[in-house]
């Protein structure tokens, strides 16, 4: 049988349609799998567990040790150069270098956020955005009149000063958590004070201004600190994302704080790139000093990150007593010493207490367990008379 002209471009176009219907079915196949992909993806990272499940993986990748090690060396990095760009450079405006600082690390997050690399944030309330609000305007207030308190202030003062911050957050946190803190941890606290005052006592240079300042920057740090170790301990907020969302609050009040605390003259600072250079380190070191202090918050707590900051003076004075030859006295030595050792037993404090507490409830699970055994045989040992029975 022979194919005639019309029949063979029949048959062609009947296969032409064949094929065309299933590359349409396949590409419909496709575009479904990408959808649902896309779905199950947005789902994964915008659900109301994400936070929660970043909380959780940034406490297994970045622990109490890795925190307040990172945070430690920060610190004692950051001290350093703003006391060089306040003293040695002459930019004598401590709220505007903290403005700076904290411009900064919005870019640097908002970086982190166009890369999708910011964590997500909880789901907002009402009742959730006034402590975001607080915690702002507290932040804007502790680190501009930490800074203006260093300007005016030696270290010395400065670090006697920060004595003042451990028991009115014992204080606050018993007001507002009801959180006891136990004799032999009050003891130690007591000896870290004790000791700081003692190795600090030879440097207090202050004046009446810098001395109302460093007093008046005592109850925002203070405040600042439980608010931090609070919201991403009860609330699951990541460091980043809590940095995130305060950061424009804090930006507003240190623009407002800036007419009244720093000297005119700002702009017509020398912004040669030795300075300029030397200000842009000073701003990178406070993004990460921020965001290792928040870490070391949220992985231990507002007690325990300002017992570091009394160990990091010791440490400094010590390193400067024997490194550098500065001749800081016999009696500040040893109230280094007796600092570290105060530090050491709240540490050792700490880290018994979480084993005490897992020992006693896994002995009062087994007692349970052994408990609910007997009661299983007892009542195994009855069932058969209570079958009979029926």
């Amino acid at each position: 049988m022979l194919l005639t002209p019309k029949m063979f471009s029949s048959w062609l176009r009947k296969d032409v349609k064949k094929i065309l219907k299933r590359k349409d079915s396949d590409a419909g196949e496709r575009g479904k799998a990408l959808e649902d992909l896309r779905a199950s993806l947005f789902n994964r990272f915008r659900s109301p567990e994400t936070p929660k499940r970043q909380q959780q993986q940034q406490h297994r990748i970045c622990g109490p040790t890795v925190a307040l090690t990172f945070n430690f060396i920060v610190a004692i990095s950051i001290i350093f150069v703003n006391k060089w760009v306040l003293k040695n450079i002459g930019f004598e405006f401590p709220v505007f270098l903290t403005f700076i600082h904290y411009i900064v690390a919005y870019l640097l997050m908002a970086l982190l956020k166009s890369f999708s690399l910011l964590p997500a944030s909880p789901p907002s309330t009402k009742s959730s955005s006034l402590p975001l609000y607080t915690l702002g305007i507290v932040m804007s207030l502790s680190t501009g009149l930490a800074n203006v308190s260093l300007k005016y202030n030696s270290v010395g003062f400065y670090q006697m000063a920060k004595i003042a911050v451990t028991p009115s957050i014992v204080f606050a946190e018993f007001l507002w958590y009801r959180k006891r803190v136990s004799f032999m941890k009050v003891v130690a606290l007591t000896v870290v004070s004790v000791g700081v005052a003692v190795a600090t006592v030879t440097d207090l240079q202050f004046s009446l201004f810098g001395a109302c300042v460093a007093f008046a920057w005592i109850i925002p740090s203070a405040t600042n600190k439980i608010l931090w170790s609070n919201m991403q301990q009860r609330e699951n907020w990541t460091a980043l994302a809590l940095m995130w969302k305060t950061t424009p609050i804090t930006l507003l009040f240190l623009v407002s704080m800036i007419p009244f605390l720093d000297p005119p003259g700002a702009l017509s600072f020398n912004w040669s790139y030795a300075n300029t250079s030397a200000i842009l380190v000073s701003a990178l070191l406070g993004f990460f000093l921020q965001w290792s202090g928040a870490l070391a918050l949220g992985a231990t707590s507002a007690i325990t990150h300002v017992v570091l900051g009394q160990f990091k003076t010791c440490v400094l004075l010590l390193g400067n007593y024997y490194i550098f030859g500065s001749n800081s006295g016999l009696i500040s030595v040893c109230g280094a010493f007796v600092a570290i050792m105060g530090t050491s037993l709240y540490t050792y404090l700490n880290t018994r207490g979480p084993s005490l507490k897992a020992s006693s409830s896994s002995s009062a699970l087994s007692d349970k367990k052994s408990r609910f055994s007997d009661l299983k045989d007892d009542d195994k040992s009855l069932e058969p008379y209570g079958s009979e029975a029926v």
